[in-house]
């Protein structure tokens, strides 16, 4: 009984992780959509602004990978 409530425990925790790589995705897609739509309005400014637009994606997509490193250490070494 007890084994079943930690495993319970450390899916529960598993899945809250999950919600970290939703919104890291979402925040990607945030950042992707806003230079889009600044592109859009200024197509001469665009050129200038790519190298942001990958290093704002890098930033919300590294929230991701710790979120799942997070979930992988709960899963396997606890």
């Amino acid at each position: 009984m007890e084994g079943d409530i930690a495993e319970l425990g450390k899916y529960i925790g598993v899945g809250l992780t999950a919600i970290g790589m939703g919104g890291a995705a979402m925040g990607v897609g945030t950042v992707a959509g806003n230079f889009l739509s600044g592109a859009l309005r200024n197509p001469s400014a665009a050129a200038s602004q790519t190298a942001t637009l990958f290093i704002g994606m890098a930033f919300a997509e590294a929230l991701g990978i710790f979120s799942f490193l997070v979930a992988l250490l709960l899963m396997f070494a606890v």
